[in-house]
């Protein structure tokens, strides 16, 4: 297993005596979370209680304890030094079928690049026969827009008008915390004057696309999903990847729901509602970045921008049944996002299709501004999804890990691979990624710790009653992570680095489900208060945190649903710097699973077309 039990906790073996062969004895440690769901009242009266000085921390003490952070955390030993960032030195790995574009490049200019890297969207369903349900993308509403057929401004209307329907009885959907007409139909007045006198900026020139309510947009203020944070902390200018998106003429719609603060999955918000998934919309569509997820599978915006700090971007992707993109971190500037993870989130892509996060991944790449430290970038590298993608890529895969799940999920994705061994002879390769518990552990008091000392200034001086309860909860658990276990858990990034970097010597990826779980029934009695679902929690981010926690790129695509008709997700983690690899890998899984795409039940067609849907 890498360790042996010592007292209270263990002592890791040093990492170059850990195997990562498919031959190690390595002892897979399965997922055993012991925290009960807790909402409606019951969540209220756990916030007092875990509030108080006494009972309260022997409650999180027992916690800690049942949930072996003591264990493998709090009285390990290990030798390794920390790693406190997971920033990835410059590396040419020479990825194949790709077109590199100079990140000096303005955004315009670089989307330019990227549209001419993709395939016409007729040529990506002709070898599809009466695809039952193909998505409106970003060429589709340019092309609507050049010849004529509607406007940026008709197509504004028809967004402000699907919101309205949505947010009202009897769906409740809960997309967005803000969203002002008047400046959302100015931006697309603007756009269709420009498309009239045969100017438009880009591509996105009139495509609406959203913001979580975690990145400065103006003129919205940044809630952070609370009711009081914007009024501590003023916006007054965009964030650094919504200013490459607004000079690229999109048209900005709102600010999406997300969970509060960040700190849960489920996307109920206690303030502004649950942000419902279109599949089904009495479950959850996931969290943080569940608005977002949601705005885009109900065709309000073909691509949204999140956060992923803990899956936040992917896991509502995968549950909403679209694509959930985080590049390498610091490939993106975070200039203009709430510093509520330094060291673990990451602006992510959710998008209808591979092409449109290409697309908008083009748009707000590339040179970050001066006074952001990082180290020096390589170049960007944008898949050739016109080419034959005759590439034969080396799949890892761990089995243990890749079939805890539930059994419709390992049915799915186990299909989905060889779909694509049939089709394009990619190989998955066994192997074995140590202390994969450890690190979920280690990244939850990583984010935990770091979210917290975030927050805890602004908490002095407010009364608790204006957190969400499930919010309370998660802060007073992050609140007992203290600086010796912090610094343990840096160490284990430094382990479960080194294990993964020997894994990407002998795989181009490592593929797993994107989810341990499908959606889930939202309670009724946690809208009021909120739901805090530990155990839920870490089925649907179980397989994700390695994204996060040692920086690596990372997406999600749809490519199944279960018997209840839920959508399934694929993920693909690579290397750092490897994002065209992904996006290679992800059009090819895309491509393979158009013939069983279905719509969502609360599905909104903005174009006023039938060709494709």
């Amino acid at each position: 297993m890498g360790w042996w039990s010592k007292n209270q906790g263990v002592v890791y073996k040093p990492v170059e005596e850990v195997d990562v062969s498919p031959e190690s004895d390595e002892v897979y440690l399965r997922l055993d979370v012991k925290a009960p769901r807790m909402v409606g009242f019951l969540i209220k009266i756990a916030a007092w209680v875990l509030e108080s000085r006494i009972i309260g921390a022997l409650l999180v003490y027992i916690l800690k304890v049942e949930n072996l952070i003591h264990k493998f955390i709090s009285f390990a030993e290990l030798k390794e030094p920390p790693l406190y960032v997971p920033y990835h030195p410059w590396e040419d790995l020479e990825e194949k079928e790709v077109k590199s574009i100079p990140s000096e490049l303005s955004p315009p200019e670089k989307v330019l690049q990227a549209v001419d890297c993709l395939p016409l969207r007729s040529d990506v369903t002709v070898n599809v026969q009466k695809p039952s349900f193909i998505r409106w993308a970003i060429q589709d509403y340019s092309k609507a827009y050049i010849s004529g057929e509607t406007t940026p401004l008709m197509v504004a209307q028809c967004f402000l008008d699907a919101v309205r329907d949505s947010s009202n009885p009897p769906l409740h959907m809960s997309f967005f915390i803000n969203y002002y007409a008047e400046d959302i139909l100015k931006q697309a007045t603007e756009s269709t004057l420009r498309y009239e006198r045969g100017e438009p900026i880009s591509i996105l020139d009139g495509v609406p696309i959203a913001i979580k309510d975690e990145i400065d947009c103006m003129p919205y203020p940044t809630t952070g999903g609370t009711k009081w944070l914007h009024k501590l902390r003023h916006c007054i200018d965009d964030a650094c990847c919504v200013k490459h998106l607004r000079s690229c003429g999109a048209v900005l719609v709102g600010k999406t729901n997300m969970h509060e603060l960040g700190v849960g999955i489920s996307g109920i918000n206690p303030h502004y509602g649950a942000s419902r998934n279109p599949y089904d919309s009495t479950k959850v569509s996931g969290g943080s970045s569940g608005g977002s997820a949601a705005v885009v599978s109900a065709g309000l915006c073909p691509v949204a921008l999140g956060i992923d700090g803990g899956g936040s971007v992917r896991l509502p992707a995968s549950l909403c049944g679209i694509v959930g993109f985080k590049p390498t971190f610091g490939r993106v500037s975070h200039l203009g996002v709430l510093p509520l993870n330094w060291t673990v989130g990451m602006v992510g892509i959710l998008a209808g299709t591979v092409e449109d996060a290409i697309i908008v991944y083009a748009a707000i790449s590339g040179k970050l501004p001066p006074n952001q430290p990082t180290t020096l970038l390589p170049k960007i590298n944008l898949p050739l999804l016109k080419s034959t993608n005759s590439t034969r890529y080396r799949l890892a895969k761990y089995t243990k890990w890749f079939n805890d799940c539930s059994d419709d999920i390992k049915s799915c994705c186990n299909q989905a691979l060889d779909r694509l061994y049939e089709h394009y002879g990619w190989e998955t390769i066994d192997v074995t990624i140590p202390e994969i518990e450890v690190m979920r552990i280690a990244h939850y008091l990583t984010i935990g710790s770091e979210c917290y000392a975030a927050i805890s200034p602004h908490l002095k001086n407010m009364d608790r009653t204006e957190l969400g309860c499930d919010a309370r909860v998660a802060l007073r658990l992050y609140s007992s992570f203290s600086s010796k276990e912090y610094l343990i858990a840096q160490r284990i990034r430094n382990r479960q680095m080194q294990f993964y970097m020997s894994i990407f010597k002998r795989a181009d990826v490592i593929v797993t489900p994107t989810t341990g779980i499908t959606a889930y029934p939202i309670d009724d009695n946690a809208l009021k208060y909120g739901d805090f679902d530990y155990k839920s929690g870490a089925s649907l981010v179980q397989y994700q945190t390695a994204g996060n926690f040692l920086g690596l790129p990372a997406i999600s695509v749809p490519v199944g649903y279960d018997k209840l008709g839920m959508p399934i997700g694929l993920q693909f983690i690579g290397r750092p710097w490897s994002e065209s690899t992904l996006l290679h890998l992800a059009f090819a899984s895309q491509v393979m699973s158009i013939p069983i795409y279905k719509k969502p039940k609360v599905f909104y067609n903005l174009l006023n077309k039938r060709e494709l849907l």
